[in-house]
């Protein structure tokens, strides 16, 4: 195998693209030769300069004229044609290594554009969950409250107590499903959300006397139902307020929905 042969395969090699026959053929003239040894590390200096410059590069203009030379068969001294052969084999190598760099950024990028799609999918499915999640909890709380009306209703000691729109409010309803001994559930409708900080304060009024019942909030359509305990006797009026968020022990705000005795 003639030394020329050698030469052409060291920009092969540096780039690891030799087949496993080239590969130890080279190897083993490559551990006795001290030019190609020098081509190499000539070549590997070129290929690790590009990586690190970053920008992309092609074989200089007095590459492509030796080359063609050669094709012509342009009789050239053996030493310019070595320094030919190291000039073309380090132009491959930027040209190669410009390649490369450029797949790796070009992957890069539309990795980073697939892993934010991938992220705002998931945010919006974690919502959508979330969402669903809350309608199945409102819905199931909705369902064993009209359960609990069914069974209320079933005792003749039941009654239905209507509630009319007062103060801020006039046009709520309201109803409460009662029962002396078990409670109820009072169902109100076309009340507006709460403000802020603020919640919708459930009353039982006995001798004048009003029991806290408990707080609630009404959905988007204005519309709520809420356990009522029962009080320790007969309640004489039920009144809805609007309150502090947590709850006051007696009534501070103004009267939205209250039966009539």
């Amino acid at each position: 195998m003639s030394h020329e042969t050698f030469d052409d395969q060291v920009a092969a090699y540096a780039l690891d693209a030799l087949d496993a026959g080239e590969r130890a053929a080279f190897e083993a003239h490559l551990a006795g030769c001290t030019r190609c040894e020098s081509t190499l590390r000539e070549s590997r200096e070129a290929l690790a300069a590009v990586v690190l410059e970053g920008p992309a590069a092609v074989p200089p203009p007095d590459v492509k004229a030796a080359l063609m030379r050669r094709v012509a068969g342009d009789a050239t001294p053996v030493h310019r044609r070595t320094d030919t052969r190291r000039l073309w084999l380090r132009g491959v190598l930027v040209a190669a290594a410009a390649m490369v760099v450029g797949g790796f950024l070009t992957g890069m990028f539309v990795a980073a554009r697939y892993e934010a799609e991938l992220g705002r999918v998931a945010r919006e499915t974690s919502r959508l969950r979330e969402d669903l999640a809350r309608q199945e909890a409102a819905l199931q709380t909705r369902v064993a409250a009209y359960q609990a009306i069914v069974d209320l209703l079933r005792d003749p000691a039941t009654r239905v107590i209507a509630m009319r729109g007062a103060g801020p409010s006039p046009t709520a309803e309201g109803r409460v499903v009662w029962h002396e001994t078990a409670g109820g559930q009072v169902l109100v409708a076309k009340l507006p959300p709460a403000p802020a900080g603020k919640a919708y304060e459930m009353w039982t009024i006995a001798g004048g006397k009003p029991t806290a019942a408990g707080v609630f909030q009404v959905d988007e359509s204005g519309q709520a139902i809420h356990r009522v305990p029962p009080g320790r006797g007969p309640v004489d009026v039920f009144a809805i307020t609007l309150e502090p968020a947590p709850g006051v022990p007696a009534p501070t705000g103004p009267i939205v929905l209250a039966s009539t005795k």
